[in-house]
């Protein structure tokens, strides 16, 4: 098996579903999953929704695919992706996939993609439809990712807009519901589990969770805040980090 940095990785955009300022933390954060060899943004080039994306083309190494827009109100764009994707597929030139929208009619390519055994990551925003969040086997909701934008007149004056305080993680229910089934698969028969197996068990029980959309950067963090119901102490040997429910 290859390491993950050996991992070679399709990236396919959906130009008319995705916006071009996230651009940079998209490639930044598909980048920690391998090596983006292919990368291609469809849409239709005539039209001024596509104006935003033309800058930052030759600055990123990204290939434009043109796809005109036949039917008015119609998008051809997913279509044109999608035969791209399964040509790639065939022809064996990369590991894993990611596809940038949060267009369901991609649910049943993301599907195929997993059946011929590849890794198959998910970018969109928080509405993107829940069947093609689960169709991928990991998925970044986009509101997550750190968007470097000027900053704004009034927030100049003001000392920056005031960065909104972490929702409280043990009154969220169906967070919590959530952690104590990804903790049940990963302890098996022991009281406690590692951190890096609860991890792993939450992605596959819900292939959008992000520790980013509960105001933290990474699931020690969130765990470490979750010290009134779990218990959290790290290996001397190996620092590995146990996790176990309170009783």
């Amino acid at each position: 098996m290859k390491k993950i940095n050996d991992t070679t990785i399709a990236l396919l955009i959906d130009g008319d579903n995705a916006a071009p300022k996230r651009l940079r933390a998209i490639l930044e954060e598909v980048s920690k999953q391998g090596t983006i060899t292919i990368r291609r943004i469809y849409g239709d080039w005539t039209t001024t929704g596509m104006i935003g994306w033309k800058d930052l083309l030759n600055a990123n190494a990204i290939q434009p695919v043109q796809q005109f827009a036949y039917t008015k109100g119609k998008n051809s764009t997913d279509s044109a992706l999608i035969i791209d994707a399964m040509d790639i597929l065939h022809g064996e030139l990369v590991d894993a996939f990611c596809i940038v929208s949060s267009d369901s009619d991609y649910t049943r390519l993301a599907t195929r993609l997993r059946e011929s055994g590849l890794f198959v990551m998910g970018v969109g925003e928080k509405k993107t439809p829940d069947a093609f969040v689960k169709a991928c086997e990991r998925f970044i909701y986009v509101e997550n990712l750190d968007v470097q934008e000027e900053p704004k007149a009034e927030q100049k004056r003001t000392g920056g807009a005031k960065k909104p305080a972490a929702p409280a993680l043990s009154t969220n229910p169906a967070l919590m519901r959530k952690l104590r089934k990804a903790f049940t698969i990963a302890k098996g028969e022991e009281e406690e589990a590692s951190l890096s197996l609860i991890g792993q068990a939450l992605r596959r029980l819900d292939p959008g969770f992000d520790p980013r959309s509960y105001g933290h950067a990474s699931l020690s963090s969130m765990v470490n805040a979750l010290k009134d119901q779990l218990e959290v102490r790290r290996e001397e040997k190996g620092n590995t980090v146990m996790v176990r429910f309170r009783s």
